[in-house]
C-alpha cells in the first residue's frame, strides 16, 4: 500500500549568516532567496516550495534571530518569530564548530520556549572535520532533546537527502498546499527587488548594504518586443551613501544594474531594460512607518 502524501510548512530558523538562504535554495533546487556573505541579508519572510511525488515541503526562510536595536532590525526579528507560529515544524540551523556559541545556545533555548525544533541542522560541515563535530552534536541533543540532529553542507549538498527525508517525516498527511509547478509565493516584482539588493550587497562594503532598500516603482511589459521595462529606486540613509552607491562616473551603479538585469532576464525568460535611481531617505531604518512602507 502506498504511503499517504504529506505536506506542510517548515520554518528554517537561526542566527544571522549561518546559511539559511543557501540551504533553502539548495533544497528547493532554484534560487528563491538572495545570498551574500553579509549577516542580515534576508529581511523578509521568503517561502520556497519543494514538490516531490510523496510530499510537498514549504520552506520559510527567515531573517536571523538576535539582538535588535533599529526599527528595521526589530521588524526582521518579529518576522522570524511570526514564521515560527506558521510552521508545522521548525528546523533550527547552527554552523559547524567545535562547540555551540553562546548565541546558538540562546537560539535553541528561545526555540524550545516558543516551538521546539523537530530538527537541528548543523550546516557548513564541509569546513570542519567530522570527528570534531561530535561534541557539537551532543550539545545540540542536550539542548533540543526532541530534535533529530542532521549535519549537512548547504554549499555542496552533502547529506541533503537525509535532511529532506527528516523534514518530510515531520509533516502531516494532507494534500499539497501549493500548486505543484510553483516554487515560491513571492511576486516577480518582489524577487527583482531582492535581486537588485543582492547585487548591492555584493558590490558594497561598510554599513551601506544594511541601509539600502529597493523599490520597483514601474513595471511595463512590451509583449511584441518581448521586453520588460523596470524602473527601480535604491534608497539609502545619507547623501554620502548615495554617492558611494553611484560611484565615480556612475560606474558602480552601472555594475549593480548590469548584474541585476542579467539575472532578471534569466528569471523572466525575456529581455529586460532596468533603470536604477538612487535616493536619500534619511534614517529610514529607524522609522517604523518607513520600514513598513518599504515592505521590508
Amino acid at each position: 500500500m502506498a504511503e499517504a502524501y504529506r505536506a506542510g510548512v517548515v520554518t528554517v530558523a537561526g542566527r544571522p549568516n549561518v546559511g539559511k538562504s543557501t540551504l533553502v535554495n539548495r533544497i528547493v533546487g532554484l534560487k528563491v532567496s538572495i545570498v551574500s556573505p553579509r549577516a542580515q541579508t534576508t529581511r523578509r519572510r521568503v517561502a520556497g516550495v519543494r514538490s516531490d511525488p510523496d510530499a510537498q515541503i514549504v520552506l520559510l526562510d527567515t531573517p536571523g534571530l538576535g539582538a535588535a536595536r533599529r526599527a528595521l532590525e526589530r521588524r526582521m526579528v518579529d518576522t522570524a518569530r511570526r514564521c515560527l507560529s506558521e510552521a508545522d515544524a521548525v528546523a533550527a540551523l547552527v554552523a559547524a564548530a567545535p562547540a555551540l556559541s553562546a548565541e546558538d545556545e540562546a537560539l535553541l533555548a528561545e526555540l524550545r520556549a516558543v516551538k521546539p525544533p523537530g530538527i537541528v541542522i548543523i550546516n557548513k560541515i564541509d569546513l570542519v572535520p567530522s570527528r570534531k563535530l561530535l561534541p557539537l552534536a551532543a550539545q545540540c541533543s542536550a539542548l533540543a532533546p526532541e530534535a533529530e540532529i542532521v549535519p549537512v553542507s548547504a554549499l555542496t549538498g552533502e547529506n541533503l537527502d537525509e535532511l529532506v527525508k527528516a523534514m518530510k517525516a515531520l509533516l502531516p498527511e494532507r494534500p499539497a498546499l501549493m500548486p505543484q509547478d510553483e516554487y515560491t509565493d513571492q511576486t516577480q516584482r518582489a524577487i527583482v527587488e531582492e535581486l537588485i539588493r543582492e547585487k548591492i550587497l555584493l558590490q558594497m562594503r561598510d554599513e551601506i548594504p544594511f541601509s539600502a532598500a529597493v523599490k520597483v516603482e514601474q513595471w511595463t511589459e512590451d509583449v511584441p518586443k518581448r521586453l520588460v521595462k523596470i524602473h527601480a529606486v535604491v534608497l539609502v540613509e545619507r547623501d554620502s551613501q548615495k554617492a558611494m552607491v553611484i560611484g565615480a562616473g556612475g560606474q558602480r551603479l552601472k555594475a549593480i544594474g548590469t548584474a541585476a538585469r542579467l539575472e532578471t532576464e534569466q528569471l523572466l525568460g525575456t529581455r529586460v531594460y532596468l533603470e536604477l535611481l538612487v535616493k536619500t531617505e534619511r534614517n529610514w531604518t529607524r522609522d517604523p512607518r518607513k520600514v513598513a512602507e518599504l515592505g521590508t
